[in-house]
């Protein structure tokens, strides 16, 4: 339909029809803009679910995240992400017991039951940047 329209607009163009070559030309731009889009979009979809980890970091030392009221943070349990190194390409979690089947859930595990605040969106900004920060979290350098 698109070469259609393109044909269309530059036999109007041109008043004249067009050669085989010309056609070729409009179907080689027309999958190259196609090609483009397509790569746009993937790249588009690929950043927007992850999250920022320095805002990340910020909100796992924030002692009010999830609106808990007392003065522990993720950092008080973990300082400087302490103990959290390896967790990244992990999937499934054994907290107090329970088995979480995500990142989130393990999350959202702490905030409840250690800091006393209520459970994130797992969708929501915040959890995305505080499981960047902990994705982030590598093993210190053996030397």
């Amino acid at each position: 339909m698109i070469a259609k329209l393109l044909q269309g607009s530059l036999d109007t163009i041109t008043g004249t029809r067009n050669s085989e070559k010309e056609v070729r030309k409009v179907k080689i731009i027309k999958s190259a803009l196609l090609s483009i889009a397509a790569v746009c979009l993937a790249v588009s979809f690929a950043f927007a679910g992850s999250g920022d980890a320095a805002k990340g970091k910020a909100l796992f030392n924030d002692p009010n995240l999830g609106g808990a009221t007392g003065k522990k943070s993720c950092g008080t349990c973990h300082p400087d992400g302490k103990g959290l190194e390896k967790i990244a390409g992990k999937e499934e979690f054994n907290l107090a017991g329970k088995t979480q089947k995500s990142l989130e859930e393990a999350i959202n595990m702490c905030v409840e039951n250690a800091i006393k605040g209520k459970a994130l969106d797992p969708k929501s900004d915040q959890m995305k940047d505080l499981v960047a920060y902990i994705k982030s979290l590598k093993e210190p350098l053996k030397r």
